[in-house]
């Protein structure tokens, strides 16, 4: 498909690393289908803040290759970023009907192209891998496409859930890489196939932890198990649940009150 969005996108992006002065440590992508190469793939990232899909797709670059993201909806609702979300061929996903969004993907993957998904779901504000969603293998298995597990890091220091931006010239280490391809068999268990990619991507996220130049411990943005100060896992769900309860019993007040 024809690109004439991506490329100057991709300037503004570069511009803006620049500008942030941000040291990147990409490795792993001769994991990645190479330009020409016949064959899709879904790459599974992490997610621990909202620039990981443009760090991700830097990071893909040197390969010649553009990730098509799978994205809520409502970004391609937005006036200004849903015409480029359409011009770069990303992917639209209505959480209320997702066929739609199914079916862009495989016809994506068996055309040879790479689908970017995030797994989780949303932002990780523990910095560690939560819980996953089956997507990323049903879709492999489907278009007959291997995962590659994609592990980020640093990103949260810019931008993340639940705190305030830092647009300076910051000097962030960033890491991604991306590690080997996971191949999916026709009709291999989908429960053991996710238990398996959370794993690997678990791997891969503590193999760039260990070798990140910045000091975790007693900072925001490290997670417990390294000595940082960012929610457990547990405490997030429990955050999570008492909002749904929240949610939930003002509604029930709204109805008695009608």
């Amino acid at each position: 498909m024809a690109d004439f969005v991506y490329p100057p996108v991709i300037v503004v992006v570069k511009t803006l690393w620049r500008y942030l002065g941000l040291k990147f440590d990409f490795t792993g992508q001769e994991n990645l289908p190479h330009s020409g190469k016949s064959g899709g793939a879904v790459l599974a990232i992490n997610h621990i803040g909202y620039l990981d899909f443009a760090l991700a797709g830097t990071a893909a670059l040197p390969m010649k290759r553009y990730i098509r993201f799978m994205a809520k909806k409502e970004i391609f609702d937005h006036k200004i970023a849903g015409p480029l979300m359409r011009g770069m061929h990303h992917i639209s996903v209505d959480r209320s009907s997702g066929s739609a969004a199914l079916a862009a993907s495989l016809r994506a993957l068996r055309s040879g192209e790479i689908i970017g998904i995030f797994p989780e779901g949303t932002i990780s504000r523990s910095f560690e891998i939560a819980e996953i969603k089956s997507g990323a293998v049903r879709l492999a298995q489907g278009a007959g496409v291997p995962v590659i597990p994609v592990a980020v890091w640093g990103s949260q220091r810019i931008v993340t859930k639940k705190r305030k931006p830092d647009f300076g010239r910051n000097k962030y280490p960033i890491s991604v890489t991306f590690g080997k391809p996971i191949f999916i068999a026709k009709g291999a268990d989908i429960a053991a196939e996710e238990a398996n990619l959370k794993i690997v991507m678990n791997e891969l996220l503590h193999s760039i932890q260990s070798r990140y130049p910045d000091d975790p411990r007693g900072q925001w943005w490290g997670p417990v198990r390294l000595g940082g100060t960012a929610p457990t896992l547990e405490q997030v769900e429990r955050e999570r649940l008492e909002h749904v309860e929240e949610i939930q019993r003002e509604k029930k007040e709204q109805g008695d009150g009608a």
